[in-house]
């Protein structure tokens, strides 16, 4: 499945090359928006999030299911290299990511939903 992408403004450049580089629809979040207008943005436009916000990760707030996917970068330390080389891992080894929550950590992927 080809999924496409809608970047929040805290995901670094290296993210959008590496989706771009892979073949995905990529976006990125108009500048200053809150949350609420972020996940009605991924919604409409039937993107998965990627962010590097881990208020995304709240099942209770944004339970599976009701959007098109999350992925939550909790990467330390913040290194943009690292945090692409982890997205990569997780779409080369996740089979699915729509409707789930995906958090993703230094060595650990968990997936909500």
């Amino acid at each position: 499945m080809l999924y496409q992408f809608l970047l929040d403004e805290n995901v670094p450049r290296s993210i959008h090359k590496l989706l771009i580089q892979r073949g995905f629809r990529v976006e990125y979040v108009p500048q200053g928006v809150d949350d609420k207008t972020v996940i009605e943005i991924a919604k409409e436009k039937n993107l998965i999030l990627v962010t590097r916000d881990s208020d995304f990760a709240d099942e209770l707030r944004y339970p599976p299911g009701s959007h098109p996917g999350i992925i939550v970068l909790h990467i330390h330390p913040s290194i943009p290299r690292i945090k692409a080389e982890r997205l990569a891992f997780v779409l080369e080894n996740v089979r699915e990511l729509s409707g789930k929550i995906t958090i993703v950590y230094n060595g650990k992927i968990e997936i909500i939903g």
